[in-house]
């Protein structure tokens, strides 16, 4: 079985391509292509609440490439979400119907509340007993989820994301309300630890030189590479540690959000497990597919 996600966030517009093996009763996910392309819708929608024609014209330029690839691959079902750029945009909902009309591509413009869910999908393997807050950082909005014995008890999407940071795009308003909803239901809970998701927060973990099989990075450790980021200029960031360009902004603020909501909810440790809204997509797509008589591959 092959299987296809689009993830079009805020910040990039990502493709990946799976195929789906069983193996004694075992179910393996084997990743068979993955592209991500720096289209930062966000930038536009959060300044003038559209999509610009520039953008325009090169989504739908990506939305061809990805669907040739999708027909290539011959693959057995997609899934495309558009997150929180393309909710907000007063276009958006015009740009994915034509992209329906003239390319075939069916998009489905998600909320926030959805979005987490698909994402809470991929994240049942680092799941357990134990108290957890999950932190989603986007371009456009951050996801919070907080688990306890194995239980979601609550869920809040915010519009705090790291391109909406970078543009000083959100009221201090909102950032209170995410601390005050962290800080109401962890309350006196016993110590919790967070779990991360996000392009940003995979890379400060790496850039920290985590230990072989290691999953964790300490409180500490992202104040420290936040530090250690800070000291270089945005074209240093670029030539000496080989960040992509649409990275190399916006990984700043997003350790500022990672930290604020660690910080509200009194924890150290955070779990950095390599997953985001596409393997979610992947999980759904699986279970609407698994019963279907489909091609070998």
């Amino acid at each position: 079985m092959r299987l296809a996600a689009v993830d079009i966030g805020s910040n990039a517009i990502r493709l990946q391509i799976t195929t789906v093996t069983h193996n004694e009763g075992e179910i393996n996910f084997k990743k068979l292509e993955y592209l991500r392309f720096p289209l930062r819708l966000g930038m536009d929608v959060f300044h003038t609440r559209r999509i610009s024609d520039k953008n325009k014209r090169k989504f739908i330029k990506l939305m061809k490439a990805f669907k040739l690839l999708i027909d290539l691959y011959e693959v057995d079902d997609y899934m495309v979400c558009a997150t929180s750029a393309m909710r907000e945009s007063e276009n958006g909902k015009e740009i994915v119907e034509e992209v329906k009309e003239d390319i075939g591509l069916k998009i489905q413009i998600i909320d926030g509340n959805l979005e987490a869910e698909l994402i809470n999908l991929a994240l049942w393997a680092h799941i357990d007993e134990k108290s957890y807050l999950h932190v989603d950082v986007g371009g456009g909005s951050t996801e919070l989820n907080i688990y306890s014995k194995k239980q979601k008890i609550a869920s809040k999407s915010f519009k705090i994301g790291s391109v909406r940071a970078l543009e000083d795009k959100i009221p201090l308003s909102v950032w209170k309300s995410m601390g005050v909803f962290i800080e109401e239901h962890i309350g006196k809970r016993e110590k919790i630890t967070c779990i991360g998701t996000g392009g940003n927060i995979s890379k400060i973990f790496e850039l920290s030189n985590p230990r072989k099989n290691k999953t964790f990075i300490q409180l500490d450790k992202i104040k420290e590479i936040q530090e250690y980021l800070e000291s270089f200029s945005y074209e240093e960031r670029i030539n000496k540690l080989n960040l992509n360009p649409d990275r190399a902004d916006v990984i700043i603020p997003a350790s500022k959000i990672y930290l604020a909501a660690m910080t509200a909810a009194n924890s150290t440790k955070m779990i950095v497990p390599d997953v985001g809204l596409k393997d979610g997509l992947m999980q759904v797509l699986y279970k609407k597919n698994k019963n279907k008589k489909i091609k070998s591959t």
